[in-house]
């Protein structure tokens, strides 16, 4: 039985879902559809066997970044599945170095080791064809191939890449020749590649032995194998992750798989495959995979929509009514912090959003109203001049880092379950209803003993209230000084 090791790409900060997607959360950690994450979707199509039983896949391994890193464990485990090596990047610095950092790590604890690499944000419904496909192209893996994975398209798309074949796909479904790359078509071109039948969307999904590939960047992108070797040869442990050497790092090209490798290589093979995929690249993919009603009315969450038609209503906070009139062909989308009201056509637009608020200085371009931690999460409820107020949620058995602040003073509130304050010298239990202060310069620190989520209302008061006003002393997660440390 072959095995392969799943290689998800896990660093992305997606603007293109904004507001629900954005860099301090993107859209692979989101729940956009089905009962998991995108990223947990991604983790469950890849675990088990094809159809055959010729195919079995290993543990996954992660590229991430370092404030993702406790979400891909947390989210890894909330789904049965024991993460494999997560390694993390200093800087994102594209797909290329990403998978060659991959396959060093990997060759160097096998040889003979096979990875499918993947992201880690799109969607495809029947897992099981996936597999099966994946299997289908193993044979020219064993060929000294170089796989990539073609969707066949069904309508003809200016938003994705495409992969020229030359002939049409055969019906076998096998690995097949790949004569080249197209780049994002107009439409005119897109619908005569469509009629053509002899072109895929490139769905970004490659399979190749780890020393293949290897010996594809030493061939066609020499200059990048020193500075990613070393960058793996002298990565640090830190808990269950590994932390690729920032300094070597510092010298990568930022480039993709593509550019770097797969458009200059001569051993290229496509598994063509045609059972459902999407990149969720805009909230008009959201639409069509929502279950949209006779209307074409896509609903989530608290909303009413009445007399619309063809449109995308979401209400992404519990209690916040999100009410359509009349509207046609319209993207609604309500979050805590910022709402977004597009025209459907301009979906693709999105983006252009976020530059604006980036330029105004706005926080929404970036940063959630909800920070995730690995102790739990905390969610800003009112920020003004000198004061603060947040939500903090702690997992059981969960502890936050000894700390102190320079700028504020801290009032806690406990509004469920019991938590375990330390001041300075003295510790004691604070339960429902009870509250305690923090001065300002204390060391202090909040454990959740119990069994249930504890859960409080903290109230700072301080000249200065950014999160890296934190100075750590001790941390359960070893996380260093800064906001996220």
């Amino acid at each position: 039985m072959d095995i392969v090791t799943p290689v998800i790409l896990s660093g992305g900060s997606g603007t293109r879902l904004w507001p629900l997607s954005r860099k301090s959360y993107p859209k692979q950690f989101t729940q956009l559809v089905g009962e998991t994450s995108l990223f947990q979707a991604s983790a469950l199509r890849l675990t088990g066997q094809d159809g055959a039983g010729a195919l079995s896949f290993g543990a996954p391994a992660v590229l991430t970044n370092a404030d993702f890193r406790f979400i891909v464990t947390e989210q890894l485990t909330e789904v049965g599945i024991d993460p494999g090596p997560v390694l993390i990047e200093p800087e994102g610095k594209n797909t290329a170095p990403a998978v060659l950092a991959a396959a060093l790590y990997l060759a160097a604890k096998d040889p003979e080791a096979v990875m499918l690499v993947a992201p880690s944000d799109h969607v495809v419904p029947d897992a099981g064809a996936f597999r099966d496909a994946v299997a289908r192209g193993m044979e020219a893996v064993r060929a000294g191939q170089l796989v990539t994975f073609g969707i066949t398209p069904d309508r003809p798309e200016t938003g994705y890449g495409y992969l020229s074949l030359g002939t049409k796909p055969d019906g076998s479904g096998g690995a097949t020749p790949l004569e080249g790359f197209v780049e994002k078509p107009d439409l005119a071109n897109a619908q005569t590649m469509l009629e053509a039948g002899t072109y895929l969307w490139n769905a970004g999904i490659f399979l190749f032995a780890a020393r293949d590939i290897i010996a594809a960047f030493e061939a066609h992108a020499p200059t990048l194998i020193a500075p990613v070797r070393t960058a793996v040869e002298q990565a640090e442990a830190d808990l269950g992750f590994l932390r690729l050497d920032p300094t070597a790092w510092a010298g990568v090209e930022d480039i993709s798989l593509d550019y770097a490798v797969m458009e200059r290589a001569d051993n290229l093979s496509v598994v063509p495959y045609s059972g459902g995929w999407s990149d969720l690249g805009s909230w008009t993919a959201v639409h069509e995979l929502s279950n949209p009603d006779a209307d074409g009315v896509a609903t989530s969450g608290d909303v009413t929509a009445i007399e619309c038609r063809n449109s995308l209503l979401r209400s992404e906070v519990p209690g916040l009514e999100l009410v359509g009139l009349g509207v046609e062909n319209l993207v609604a989308v309500a979050m805590p912090d910022a709402v977004l009201v597009a025209d459907a056509s301009r979906a693709q637009d999105v983006k252009l959003a976020v530059t604006a608020l980036k330029q105004k200085g706005a926080a929404q371009a970036t940063a959630l109203p909800v920070d995730f931690r690995p102790w739990g999460h905390f969610e800003t409820l009112i920020l003004r001049e000198r004061f603060q107020v947040k939500r903090i949620h702690v997992k059981p058995g969960a502890s936050l880092s000894l700390q102190s602040h320079h700028h504020r003073a801290e009032h806690w509130i406990v509004v469920e379950g019991t938590a375990k304050v330390t001041i300075d010298d003295e510790v004691k239990l604070v339960t429902e209803n009870q509250s305690v202060y923090i001065p300002l310069g204390a060391v202090h620190r909040m454990e959740n003993p119990g069994k249930i989520d504890m859960v409080l209302i903290e109230v700072q008061t301080g000249s200065y209230l950014g999160e890296d006003d934190i100075i750590r002393y001790e941390d359960i997660y070893a996380r260093g000084q800064g906001a996220k440390g």
